[in-house]
């Protein structure tokens, strides 16, 4: 009875989802799932890439957190049009909180919409929210284990983005092993490596966001 009930709840979202992907993609916005533990750098990352495009692409983002609206005060400053999603103690953003996020953010004036997910490796890989791309963030601090620990969300991800790297010479992180490891559950996922202390770390990321989102607008 509990698996019904679990496949109903999928089922269900899964068809939200669909409608959500479905309005995004007409609209032509490329809608990016951003997932990590917390404190991996999910709004540095949103924050370095407003910066990047600027006068090249809009963006836009939808902040789940399970209380505060701290991260959406922080991309409000930037001038980027945001929606807070507070959970309330669920550990994850589901299709319909993005739908009704949706209908408050002004679409028209947005190319790329981020939404940051609830920290942790865990529930958000199971809850498609009709985004283009799974984007998950791991940073140097967390450990070079976490592809062994979480293989669900590596395995989903098309994009990783492994951040803090400024601080390879004082944390015990194997990047060589890592890669490995990636590359042994998900050999299609584009890695980047950036740091927010670094002049033009994010540039790469940038421009191969704004390549993507050229493609997908023809």
């Amino acid at each position: 009875m509990e698996i019904k009930v679990l496949k109903s709840i999928l089922n269900a979202n899964d068809q939200v989802a669909e409608q959500n992907r479905q309005e995004l993609t007409r609209r032509k916005i490329l809608t990016i799932n951003l997932m990590s533990s917390p404190g991996a750098g999910k709004t540095t990352l949103i924050l370095k890439t407003i910066e990047a495009l600027k006068g090249k692409a809009r963006i836009g983002v939808i902040e789940g957190d399970v209380s505060s609206d701290i991260d959406s005060q922080k991309i409000g400053q930037v001038g980027a049009p945001t929606v807070q999603i507070n959970t309330g103690g669920g550990c994850h953003l589901d299709a319909s909180m993005v739908n009704e996020a949706l209908k408050n953010l002004p679409l028209d004036d947005i190319d790329i919409l981020f939404i940051e997910n609830v920290g942790n490796l865990i529930c958000p890989g199971g809850f498609d929210l009709g985004e283009h791309l799974k984007v998950l963030i791991s940073s140097t601090p967390e450990g070079d284990d976490k592809p062994y620990k979480y293989p669900g969300l590596f395995t989903e991800a098309n994009v990783l983005v492994v951040s803090k790297t400024d601080l390879l010479p004082y944390v015990n992180f194997d990047m060589p092993g890592f890669l490995r490891a990636v590359s042994g559950i998900n050999q299609k996922v584009r890695v980047f490596s950036v740091s927010a202390n670094k002049e033009g770390s994010f540039k790469e990321w940038a421009d191969w966001l704004s390549g993507e989102l050229s493609c997908r607008s023809i």
